[in-house]
């Protein structure tokens, strides 16, 4: 089944499928097998051709995949254009959202630091 330019799997539970396209989360998912009263843990495969384009339609009247992609990325864009805090957060590669920096953060930051086993060195057998 495909759905918006994406394969769904055939042998995944429906509503943990659907999560494959992007903007679509379990909750989301859940919500529109409820609506159309389709049991959560059907396969796609077992679906038949009426539940199929149901489940099509519902997904495709909401804002999902390159459009919403566009959305998020222009609405980082505006942010970055109006230099609010959060725009600056951006332009930098910094947490966005209050996260702490001193400790975490660090792959953002570019700061990757790979660790070894104890730190210890092993004494050589002479």
């Amino acid at each position: 089944m495909r759905i918006a330019g994406i394969t769904i799997n055939d042998e995944k539970r429906l509503e943990i499928s659907l999560t494959a396209i992007y903007g679509v989360g379990i909750s989301t998912a859940r919500k529109i097998l409820d609506n159309l009263k389709i049991e959560h843990g059907a396969k796609a495969k077992d679906l038949t051709e009426t539940q199929e384009n149901s489940i099509r339609k519902t997904i495709e009247e909401r804002t999902i995949e390159g459009n919403l992609k566009r959305e998020v990325s222009a609405n980082i864009k505006r942010l970055k254009d109006i230099k609010s805090h959060r725009g600056t957060r951006h332009m930098k590669r910094l947490p966005v959202r209050g996260q702490r920096t001193k400790t975490n953060s660090r792959t953002v930051r570019g700061n990757v630091r790979k660790t070894m086993a104890s730190g210890r060195r092993k004494e050589s057998k002479t």
